[in-house]
This record gives structure tokens, C-alpha cells and sequence, in this order.
């Protein structure tokens, strides 16, 4: 809902260079996490520096640390709503909707050492932070009394230095340089104006017609740390960038046709080398996703189990990971979403089976661990998780890659069937982690069965048959198991089948079937083992010839 941070960045330059580049690599994947905020009944905004996050609640500033942890907070605050801060993260800046002020706040001691009186300018919302200049957005819902300000920090008593006013609502605000870039949100088609503020009063350098561009369904907007372009975030159009001066669109980052939902929130990396976006997803919880401001390529593409809505313009990012804020409204609760190493270049995982696999049998699979640079991974740690069909999982013991990050893992899987095989590395500071997943198709382990017995017969006299169930290799047989007797009777008039009592096997697979046959005539034993998990089908068969009943 505001410009996130002062940062230091050569983006303007190359989002110039930039134009009509198109992506040509899949993005990879993250990690993310959500942090349940407790004792809140609301969340708004998220800023981010200083190795902490800063979130915006119903009466509360949320302290969390880089892995999200929360630590702190800050009370007695009137309806905090936009938050900015310094670079260094030694300050913060509230927007306090609740009491029309700017609560300027310690980092260190997480006290207010400073309010600022707006008592003139009704519900300050959304901030900007330039230096020492910070830019506010103003105003009441549903009426065209807000408007744009800016306040000198290093002045002990700032005086409100009017920049736009009669806007609708509390307009999104993002300055920098001699620029101001601002735009009500809740009014479509929306018009972005664009203001140089070296003079006072600032001048309107123009307006960017929403009707001819359709922008609708502002979310978000931010400005490169010279002011030269900004990006605006609307539903309708996505996030593009304008030259503020000339007022065109300078390009698009991803295009509506393959968003992953509907565009939410924007931030900038601190090194302006990427543009962080977030979506409040088509299906199942928001998306977030990173373009290489300088190809503008996609880099990654993460979605967040459900656990909630994105917050309307809550991204930062701190260091490498980007956060934001989840409204989970069927159970009023609220998380802070962390996406872990979202900025980082890419790394690459592989990971397949390179002979057959039979369940109780080893078999061997490689991989290699690769970085775009295709420098040498060297030593690093792989974990591999197995996934039966039956959805139970074991950690494998760790293999180490080699220097130029092969690796080899092998297993015994203890039934057929799909099972899937991932490997997971953590990462590093230099290099994003990454994970594979490959399936492999696990064959059961062949069984036979050997049938010894009579050929011949009489009726009405105990038959038996003994048999052996053998398994190739160094491999038990099943612990509980049993084999299945069909036996078919044929004479001069046809035949007529019956199931006998199946057969318990003994634990050295052996057998013993035991019949006696009524009446004379041909009777054909049908013996099969219907299989496991683990163990294949297998059926033998055994003719006797039955004589009339003797004395």
C-alpha cells in the first residue's frame, strides 16, 4: 500500500534496457513459511530492513526477525495502517489512521520518540519514505477529501507541505528524487498523477489516462530510488511501468494472460537487481512471484498452502526473502508469509534411477546439484526422502555431493509399486536451495512356486501335494501369506470347478494342499499366489488322474 523502503538500486537503467525481453526459462520453486500473528484482529501493511520485519496491526506495530519468528511489538498505537522505513532499519514510521498522526518510532528500544500532529489532513494511510522526506497519503473512505503531503524529518517540527488534494479515499503514495507518483485505489478506472515536487507548491507534471490504459483495481505502487519510472499495480492491467516523464509505459512485467491470479502488491530488492510481485491467487492461496529487472525473465514462482487471502500490498523485501501478510477470514486469523531465498539466482537439482528397481533388491540412482554460473558445487550435504505408494516416508542416509556436484544414492525399497525419490539441498547464501522429485517405478519381487505330488489317484482317497514357494536372490519369503487351490474336474460330460480351503505358507514358504477327489476323472490342481507389495503374482499347476474307488 506504499514505496516499501529507500533503496539503492540500478533499476531505472535497466527496466529501460530491458524492453521487449521475453522469459525463456521455467522459474524455480521456494520455501515459505506462515507465522500465525495471535492477539490481533487485523493486519495491514509489512516494511522490512535492519534483519526485521515491521507489520501493521489493529492497535499494534508486529516485530518479527529474517525467519519470521515474532519478537516484539509496539502498542498504544491509534489504527496503524502504512508503515516505511529507514534503510538501516533504525527508524520507523506508522501512519496512525486512529489519532491523524505519524508515530515515528525507535527500532532499537521499540518506542515512539516522535508524533507528528496531521490533525488537518483526516486518516494518514499510506507512506513513503525518501531520506529524510516522507510522502503521505491521506484521506476518508468513500468521499474525494484526501490528498498528498510531504514532511521534512530532519526539521524538529515538520509542517505538511500539500502536494495533491480533492483525490478520492487515502491515494497510494510513492516519491523519490523531484517525483511523486500517486493513485487512488477504490475508484476505476483509476488515473495515476504524477507530480515534480522541486517547487513548492509542487507542480502537476500530468495525469496517465486510466480509461485509455485500463487501469482498474489499483492495488499497489512503488518508484525507482531516482524517481525516473514507476510501477502501478491494477487488477485489470498488471504491473507496469511509466516514465515519469514523458508519462508512457515504459513495459509490463509478465503479461494478465499468465498470471497465476490476480496482481496484489509490488516491492523492489534492495539492490534493485529484481521486481517482487504478489497475487492473490486463482485457486488456493496467493502466489509470489520474482522478474530479473534486467531481462525481465521470471525467476520464481511460489505458492502458499491456504492459509489465507494476501493482504492488498503488504510485500517487502529483507535480504534475499520476501514477506507479506495473510488474512485467513474464516477464523480471524492472520500470518506473516516469508518466501525463503526468493531473490537468489537459481539453483538446480536432478535426481533418476539408472538401473531397474525390484522391491528387496538394491538399485542405484544419480544426480547432480547445479548453479547457473555452472560453477563447482563442491562438498554439500543432499537429503533424499522416500515416499511409498501407501504415502509412508523414511530419510535415506545423507550422500555428499562430489566437486562438480554429482552424487550417488542407494536404496532397497521395501514394496512395488510408484515410489517417489526426493532430494532436497538447503542452499547457501550465494545460491537459492532446490528440490527434485522423480518417481520410480518399482517392480515386486518375482516368486515361483514348485508343486511335487502324485499323478495318479483313486476316488474317495486323500490326495496330497507338497510345494515350495521360492524368491530369487538373498530374500525372505512373505512373514504371512497364502495360496489359493482351483481345482477343475473333467470327464467324458465336461467339467465343473470348485475353490478348495486355501493354504496357510509355512514361514520357509513351503505348503502342503491336501484334497480328496469324490469320483473318478481328470483333476487339474490350479495353485497361485496373488501377490503383495512386495511380492509378484505366481501360479504352477498340477494333473492328476483319479481311479474308481478301490477296495
Amino acid at each position: 500500500m506504499r514505496f516499501r523502503t529507500v533503496i539503492g538500486s540500478v533499476l531505472a537503467s535497466t527496466m529501460v534496457a530491458a524492453v521487449g525481453l521475453v522469459a525463456t526459462a521455467a522459474p524455480a520453486a521456494a520455501r515459505d513459511t506462515a507465522t500465525l500473528i495471535q492477539g490481533v484482529t487485523g493486519v495491514v501493511d509489512t516494511a522490512a530492513a535492519g534483519g526485521r520485519v515491521f507489520v501493521s496491526a489493529n492497535d499494534r506495530i508486529v516485530v518479527a526477525d529474517a525467519h519470521g519468528t515474532l519478537t516484539g511489538s509496539i502498542t498504544g498505537l491509534a489504527g496503524p495502517t502504512g508503515l516505511a522505513v529507514t534503510p538501516d532499519g533504525n527508524r520507523v514510521y506508522a501512519a496512525l489512521s486512529g489519532s491523524n498522526e505519524i508515530a515515528e518510532i525507535d527500532a532499537a528500544t521499540l518506542t515512539v520518540v516522535r508524533r507528528i500532529n496531521l490533525a488537518a489532513y483526516p486518516s494518514p494511510a499510506n507512506l513513503s519514505l525518501d531520506g529524510d522526506q516522507l510522502w503521505v497519503g491521506y484521506g476518508i473512505k468513500n468521499d474525494f477529501v484526501g490528498g498528498v503531503l510531504g514532511l521534512d524529518l530532519s526539521l524538529a517540527a515538520p509542517t505538511p507541505v500539500q502536494v495533491a488534494t480533492r483525490m478520492y479515499g487515502a491515494p497510494l503514495v510513492a516519491g523519490a528524487g523531484n517525483t511523486v507518483f500517486t493513485a487512488e485505489a477504490g475508484i476505476n478506472p483509476a488515473s495515476p498523477r504524477v507530480y515534480d515536487v522541486s517547487t513548492i507548491p509542487a507542480t502537476l507534471r500530468g495525469v496517465i489516462d486510466g480509461a485509455d490504459n485500463d487501469l482498474s483495481n489499483l492495488t499497489d505502487l512503488t518508484i525507482t530510488p531516482d524517481g525516473a519510472q514507476a510501477i502501478s499495480v491494477f487488477a485489470t492491467s498488471g504491473f507496469d511501468v511509466w516514465d515519469t516523464t514523458t508519462l508512457t509505459k515504459v513495459r509490463s512485467y509478465g503479461s494478465r494472460a499468465d498470471y497465476p491470479g490476480s496482481p496484489g502488491a509490488i516491492a523492489l530488492s534492495p539492490n534493485g537487481a529484481h521486481v517482487a510481485t504478489a497475487f492473490y491467487g486463482s485457486s488456493y492461496g496467493p502466489y509470489a512471484e520474482v522478474y530479473n529487472a534486467a531481462t525481465g525473465a521470471k525467476t520464481l514462482q511460489a505458492q502458499m498452502t491456504y492459509k489465507g487471502d494476501l493482504v492488498t500490498g503488504s510485500l517487502s523485501v529483507l535480504g534475499d526473502d520476501l514477506y507479506a501478510l495473510l488474512n485467513d477470514w474464516p477464523y480471524n486469523r492472520y500470518y506473516l508469509w516469508r518466501v525463503e531465498g526468493a531473490v537468489l539466482p537459481t539453483s538446480t537439482l536432478s535426481l533418476s534411477a539408472t538401473t531397474a528397481a525390484t522391491a528387496l533388491d538394491p538399485f542405484t540412482m544419480t544426480g547432480r546439484l547445479a548453479f547457473p554460473n555452472d560453477s563447482a558445487p563442491g562438498a554439500q550435504p543432499i537429503e533424499i526422502t522416500r515416499t511409498l505408494p501407501n504415502g509412508t516416508t523414511a530419510t535415506l542416509p545423507g550422500v555428499t555431493t562430489a566437486e562438480d556436484g554429482t552424487f550417488t544414492v542407494t536404496d532397497t525399497s521395501p514394496v512395488g509399486g510408484s515410489v517417489n525419490y526426493t532430494a532436497i539441498w538447503d542452499g547457501s547464501p550465494a545460491f537459492r536451495w532446490s528440490k527434485t522429485t522423480t518417481k520410480v517405478d518399482v517392480a515386486q519381487h518375482p516368486t515361483s512356486l514348485l508343486v511335487t505330488g502324485p499323478t495318479t489317484g483313486n476316488a474317495t482317497k486323500p490326495l496330497t501335494l507338497t510345494g515350495q514357494m521360492s524368491t530369487a536372490g538373498n530374500v525372505p519369503t512373505p512373514a504371512s501369506g497364502s495360496i489359493v487351490v482351483y481345482r477343475v474336474y473333467t470327464n467324458k460330460h465336461g467339467s465343473v470347478g470348485a475353490d478348495l480351503p486355501v493354504v496357510p505358507l509355512v514361514a520357509d514358504g513351503s505348503f502342503t494342499i491336501t484334497d480328496t477327489p469324490p469320483v473318478a476323472g481328470q483333476y487339474t490342481y490350479h495353485i497361485r499366489f496373488d501377490g503383495d507389495a512386495t511380492y509378484a503374482y505366481a501360479y504352477t499347476s498340477q494333473v492328476v488322474t483319479v481311479r474308481g474307488a478301490s477296495s
